[in-house]
């Protein structure tokens, strides 16, 4: 099984984490510090196959490395683990180019959004890695288990790489996605980034986070 490193100790992290460590995977949780509490407790939660990490102990140990980083830190994140540990490796990068900054809800970052997108800043700061955008359009315990959505559900993904997207084809199937649509390269990023404001708004009215999008065709 390949060793996988997950960026972020937040609820995504740790759902994301938790599944992989279910599935059978060696994951490292990466932090700004080896000696994070929330990445310890994790650890301690999921046994021997689970470890913690600076942000560059975790891209050195991944063969693949899922980015569950706030997209405001993502950048610098990636820039403290060190671009050379990214080098022909495939990131499944979920994250997005939110601002919190005037509270609920939340806005896109404008110079990350319409023409550009938080995939393709990670994929231009990353050059010699492969950057697939996908699973950000729900929340963390429907990207881990699909059929939480209530239904069979639509997932994206965006990426230069043909043979990064069939790896992560194969890991969203392990989630349970089975409709999955691919948009094309890194660019097409910046539709599903812009689905966010949609999936929020639609959460805030009906209090239920357990969603998803289904293209009917």
């Amino acid at each position: 099984m390949k060793n996988i490193a997950v960026l972020g100790t937040g609820m995504v992290g740790n759902t994301i984490g938790t599944k992989l460590i279910k599935l059978g995977y060696n994951v490292m949780m990466g932090s700004r510090s080896a000696t994070n509490e929330k990445a310890l407790a994790w650890v301690e939660a999921n046994g021997a196959n689970a470890s913690a990490g600076t942000f560059e102990d975790a891209a050195r140990f991944g063969e693949l490395i899922f980015n569950c980083t706030k997209g405001e830190a993502a950048l610098e994140v990636f820039k403290m683990a060190d671009i050379e540990n990214f080098k022909g490796k495939t990131i499944i990068d979920i994250s997005n180019p939110l601002d919190f900054s005037k509270g609920m809800p939340p806005s896109l970052i404008p110079e990350l959004s319409n023409t550009n997108s938080l995939g393709e800043k990670i994929q231009k700061l990353l050059p010699e890695a492969n950057v697939v955008k996908t699973l950000n359009i729900v929340n963390c315990e429907v990207m881990v288990d699909a059929k939480k959505s209530g239904g069979d559900p639509t997932m994206f993904m965006s990426g230069n790489s043909a043979e990064a997207k069939e790896e992560v084809k194969g890991m969203l199937q392990q989630f349970g996605w089975t409709d999955i649509i691919d948009l094309g390269d890194i660019t097409t990023a910046r539709g599903t980034e812009m689905m966010l404001p949609i999936w929020i708004r639609t959460w805030m009215a009906t209090g239920n986070g357990y969603f998803a999008f289904k293209i009917v065709r």
